[in-house]
């Protein structure tokens, strides 16, 4: 149900490359994606890479210093990345809840903000790190990934707490656009609920609820013009044509005239 979107390369526009590749079937419930970042060779000055919100958790680390991982947490807005060139990133993008189910990592810790992953989780820091390194290429990678997450996903014997899980799924049913006070019953009190998801997502339902309305309405693909005319932010839940300007350019950067097509 969620299909987190990061849109700031634009292809042939840009001078750099991003892909991404999903992980094998048993990891699919955890991680969305393996990415990379690389700069094309023509790169004459340092890239600003934006990072739109997405309600997600991200390792990321340099091809050609592997030992340096990292990991950025939930965003409630977008950052901003000067890479020097030139570079080649790879990164791991773990769906809401997953990395601190996994790791037991507490996801508040890394709101708006990345840290260096053998502060948070040595052990994952370390295998990660001699796993990688050497490789400079997704596709080469991207199997010895799966087989390394399935692992640790083999080990794993812990459960999110059920009420969290169906809070989290009423909010992406609704596509973000949920009137909390009223729909979100997963038979728990809103302080208990609000301490769950500082834990697993990073931060209350309600700012959780606005990145996945904010991705909603990236996977419509809709233009600076559509959105003019058909008004589709209304039904995305925003209040006017105000509110969804200043809640697009919070999290996306840029408003939307400037950031979509």
């Amino acid at each position: 149900m969620f299909r987190p979107v990061q849109p700031a390369i634009r292809s042939g526009r840009d001078q750099a490359t991003y892909q991404e590749c999903l992980p094998s079937f048993p990891l699919t419930s955890y991680i969305y994606c393996y990415w990379q970042l690389t700069s094309h060779p023509s790169l004459s000055e340092p890239f600003v890479y934006r990072v739109v919100a997405d309600g997600c958790i991200d390792l990321f680390f340099h091809t050609h210093h592997p030992e340096n991982v990292y990991v950025m947490g939930f965003s409630t807005t977008y950052t901003e990345f000067p890479l020097d060139h030139p570079f080649n990133y790879i990164g791991i993008r773990f769906l809401p809840a997953a990395f601190p189910l996994l790791f037991n990592v507490n996801a508040a810790l890394l709101t708006n903000r990345f840290e260096a992953l053998d502060a948070v989780a040595p052990a994952l820091a370390n295998g990660l790190a001699q796993l990688t390194n050497g490789f400079h290429d997704l596709a080469t990678l991207q199997p010895l990934l799966d087989r390394f997450f399935e692992k640790i996903l083999a080990g794993h014997t812990g459960d999110a707490d059920h009420r969290l899980l169906q809070a989290v799924d009423l909010i992406l049913r609704a596509g973000g656009n949920i009137r909390l006070e009223k729909e979100l019953h997963s038979g728990v009190s809103p302080r208990q609920l609000r301490r769950l998801f500082d834990f697993y997502i990073g931060d209350a339902p309600k700012t959780f609820s606005k990145v996945v309305r904010f991705q909603q309405l990236l996977h419509t693909t809709p233009t600076a013009d559509s959105l003019k005319a058909n008004k589709h932010f209304f039904d995305a839940g925003y209040y006017d044509q105000a509110h969804f300007i200043k809640e697009f350019k919070t999290m996306y950067g840029l408003p939307p005239t400037l950031a979509l097509p």
